[in-house]
């Protein structure tokens, strides 16, 4: 038999009186069956010297007789960020937040700290660690957004043990790290933003919240691939993985990669400004373009659901002969495979050529979209451009298109054509409308553009 690592005492949780064979009373409180196996372990010191040698033994426990932990969300006070988080960020988690550098994410971050700390109560505070940015320049810029910010205490400093320390003197209900990769300890290297020095770091971060009622967030920059810069193990680390990007102009998407207490079809979308990012209430405004005259061939408009929203947004396209007899297909939001199944489904079921063509596609607004309810809206622009037989704008389209060229029907017709019909639209195409039903493209066809 293996004999175990280090020696064993019997602690009591009453009194901390310790002994090295279990009693059923403990000789110095006097309590019954408080004497706890503890293993002493020389090796448990974590390298940041914060451990203890002292480890109890983890014994399994029956789900039925754990209690649900009540309360466990905190409001950020920023209605999108809520909706992205799954109704507030949970107590006892870590949040990854990436974006590329300079697109706001310390803004948000300071804007939601300003919120939390209004509501808090005597004695808690929130804790923002900056490892890039001086205090000085933390006010200047909370000044500027006029945020109040007296609960807010700061930290700016590079070293992991001077920020647990900080942790553990104030016990903040929200902590802030921006940004992990700024974060180092001279036990994992000297270097910040290293394999080593990330995995470390945010392990000594996840470890402190998950024994607390606070929430952590560290910030991450992003590579030129738009994925989060280093190791991928840390997204696994974290409880909830959030991207922040942005599109040609001053809107921003939050959206979440990951997030095991909620949703991640959840999208928040905000807007900067010289006071800050101001959440965005009807993104549809975004999305569709307001035009006095005729809508001009290409283009075609479908409701789309982002997490439990609805809205419209503006499908373009566009064909010109292909250069040097190969075509290509430029679509940056909209996934250029999804783009090449449907032009080739027209081809097939129409006798459409776009073999010959180079096609570009765009989405009014900057947003990426992935579900399979625009297959139908996508179909009616390729077919518009190249057909240069513009779409009446008072139609919406939606419905998912098959490789027999059959409109297959989607989650949520009801709340698609409300939205449709509430936006303006008069007429909304869908394989269960009765009044416009498309059953296959070719019905997209004559119904579209030729009724």
């Amino acid at each position: 038999m293996a004999k175990k690592n280090g020696s064993i005492i019997y602690k009591c949780s009453f009194c901390g009186y310790s002994q090295p064979r279990w009693l059923g009373r403990c000789p110095e409180c006097g309590e019954w069956n408080s004497l706890e196996e503890i293993i002493i372990d020389r090796n448990n010191i974590t390298p940041a010297g914060r451990g203890s040698e002292e480890v109890q033994v983890q014994k399994p426990v029956s789900l039925n007789t754990v209690k649900a932990q009540e309360k466990s969300r905190l409001n950020t006070g920023i209605e999108e960020f809520d909706r992205v988080l799954g109704g507030g960020a949970t107590k006892r988690s870590a949040i990854l937040l990436g974006g590329e550098p300079g697109i706001g994410k310390s803004t948000l971050l300071l804007q939601t700290i300003s919120c939390i700390s209004e509501n808090l109560s005597s004695g808690q505070n929130v804790l923002y660690i900056s490892g890039e940015e001086s205090a000085a320049q933390i006010k200047e810029r909370a000044d500027r957004l006029e945020l109040k910010i007296d609960k807010v205490q700061c930290l700016c400093t590079s070293r992991l043990e001077d920020c647990l320390d900080a942790m553990d003197s104030l016990n903040p209900v929200f902590v802030i790290i921006d940004s992990i990769q700024t974060i180092y300890s001279a036990q994992a290297g000297m270097i910040p933003g290293t394999v080593n020095q990330l995995k470390f770091c945010a392990n000594e971060f996840i470890s402190w919240v998950k024994e607390r009622d606070s929430v952590l967030i560290m910030t991450a920059h992003v590579t030129k691939e738009g994925t989060i810069s280093g190791p991928k193990s840390m997204e696994h680390m974290v409880d909830t993985v959030i991207s922040f990007e942005r599109n040609n102009d001053d809107i921003r998407f939050l959206h979440a990669q990951k997030n095991r207490f909620g949703s991640i079809d959840e999208i928040g979308i905000f807007s900067m400004t010289d006071k800050g990012l101001i959440p965005v209430t009807d993104p549809s405004s975004l999305f569709l373009t307001k035009r006095s005259g005729i809508q001009p061939a290409g283009v075609a408009c479908t409701p789309v659901f982002e997490g439990s929203r609805v809205f419209l947004v503006e499908i373009q396209a566009l064909t010109v002969p292909a250069k040097a007899g190969i075509s290509r297909i430029y679509s940056e939001k909209i996934d250029s495979g999804r783009v090449a199944r449907i032009a080739a489904v027209i081809e097939k079921r129409c006798g459409l050529v776009f073999s010959d063509q180079d096609i570009y596609v765009n989405v009014a607004g900057g947003i990426r979209l992935t579900e399979s309810s625009i297959d139908a809206a996508i179909a009616a622009a390729l077919y518009s451009a190249r057909t240069d037989i513009p779409i009446e704008g008072n139609s919406a389209i939606f419905g998912e298109l098959s490789l027999a060229g059959e409109i297959r029907p989607v989650t949520k017709p009801k709340q698609r054509t409300k939205a449709a019909l509430n936006s303006g639209f008069k007429r909304v195409f869908s394989p269960e409308d009765d009044s416009n039903k498309i059953e296959n493209i070719k019905d997209l066809v004559s119904g579209i553009f030729k009724k």
